[in-house]
């Protein structure tokens, strides 16, 4: 090799040491992806993209302002659809394509309980922080086989919500029957339990049965019947349920299966009592679904599309309703207001952890604290427990009234004293169970 070749030759050599040893730099990531898990087909559609609009307001709220600060680095909020369909199977898929394909930082969402316990376990496999806005059984995070520690309960259990609607019934509802049709106040309140055969009617039922021993509620069940998640002829329990001659009856049902309930039980079986109803059906469809036949009946709560409980974020509330209602043309629902807090609390994780390393966002939930959003919670503050990472709402309770301008019942709070609207009214057509 002559010199010429020889000097070539090693600038070649190291030009190539040089090129292996300096890597261009990586892209920088800049958005935050978060998965939606939410039942945007099937049975539980309507509730599914209540979730989903919802979280999009949210996002474009965040990112209007600029993002997150994550490190000191802005970065927008990317949403991406989880369709559980509702059922389980659709939910595993969904949760495992968010993670393994779309590769989403966190997820939120997670509405039923049945179809939340079969695909946490595909995020608690790949350890994905979980914030569950809308499976409220407290097994959810409570569980024992497997780890449990990515998943943060950002909605009332079933063990909260039944606690919250018998003390109303004991306090409020029991005294206007005994008073009216002058019952020994000796006698056991005659409560009927109608519930889905799923985790979520066994926790609302098991909820019932821990209440009334926690306080000592002088409460007997009269009659606890099943149905299938997603029935729609519910005469024949209902029957059954009247047969027992109840005072009250307390179902634990899904929007599709509450207004079928109250609308059979009164038209069609003749059973006119007060109907008790859990939060997941403070929706709009269920006041246009229930017509006339719901009015006098109870909705337990925490957010209404058409009640606004006083105090100090009342006009936060106001301006999100406004806001839905203009980016969706309808009102928003509970399990919408949930998920729309869900990214927000996600947000306040991420900035405070500085990074999107899952076990980072994973402590920073922990041990979160920020103000309240759009739903009251207890001390005015969203934290999660240290126990089992369960956030503590304030909860009340709503009589249907009917409003001849819209032509549907509209709730009116009735219970704390503290925020109440109205009065509790025990209808004239009430038929109580026996002396």
């Amino acid at each position: 090799m002559n010199k010429k070749n020889g000097i070539l030759f090693a600038v070649f050599v190291v030009s190539v040491l040089i090129a292996g040893c300096v890597q261009p730099p990586e892209e920088e990531v800049k958005e935050i992806k978060i998965g939606i898990v939410a039942p945007l087909t099937g049975g539980a559609s309507t509730t599914g993209t209540d979730m989903w609009q919802s979280a999009l307001l949210a996002a474009e709220e965040i990112n209007a302002r600029g993002g997150v600060d994550v490190g000191g680095v802005d970065m927008q909020i990317t949403l991406v659809k989880g369709d559980t369909e509702t059922s389980r199977e659709g939910g595993v898929k969904a949760v495992t394509k968010l993670i393994t394909e779309d590769k989403v930082d966190l997820l939120i969402g997670g509405f039923s309980s049945g179809i939340t316990y079969a695909d946490q376990v595909v995020a608690s496999e790949h350890k994905v922080p979980f914030i569950i806005t809308g499976a409220s059984s407290p097994i959810i995070t409570r569980r024992t086989d497997i780890d449990t520690s990515y998943f943060f309960h950002h909605c009332p259990t079933t063990d909260d919500y039944p606690e919250a609607t018998l003390l109303f019934v004991n306090d409020v509802v029991k005294p206007r029957i005994y008073e009216r049709f002058n019952f020994s106040a000796d006698r056991p309140l005659r409560l009927a339990v109608l519930y889905q055969d799923s985790k979520y009617g066994e926790g609302v039922f098991d909820g019932i049965k821990k209440a009334i021993e926690k306080h000592s509620l002088n409460i007997d069940i009269v009659s606890a019947e099943k149905f299938k998640m997603s029935e729609t002829d519910f005469r024949t329990a209902l029957t059954v349920i009247k047969d027992s001659k109840p005072d009250v009856v307390y179902p634990a049902a899904f929007l599709n299966e509450q207004t079928l309930i109250v609308a059979q039980g009164r038209k069609d079986v003749g059973l006119d009592t007060i109907y008790l109803s859990v939060e997941c059906n403070d929706d709009p469809d269920y006041y246009t679904g229930v017509g006339r036949w719901g009015e006098y009946s109870i909705q337990e709560s925490r957010f209404s599309p058409y009640a606004i409980p006083s105090g100090p974020i009342h006009d936060v509330v106001a301006k999100f309703k406004a806001d839905f209602e203009n980016r969706w043309g309808t009102s928003p629902s509970m399990m919408g207001a949930s998920t729309y807090e869900g990214v927000y609390v996600a947000a306040e994780a991420i900035k405070n952890a500085g990074t999107l390393d899952k076990e980072e966002v994973r402590a920073s939930l922990a041990a979160l604290e920020m103000p309240q959003v759009i739903e009251v919670m207890q001390n005015g503050v969203i934290t999660f427990s240290k126990d089992y990472r369960e956030s503590k709402f304030e909860l009340y309770m709503e009589q249907l009234i009917w409003d001849e301008t819209a032509g549907e019942t509209r709730p009116k709070i009735v219970w704390p004293d503290n925020i109440k609207e109205t009065d509790f009214v025990l209808p004239d057509w009430y038929e109580p169970g026996s002396p």
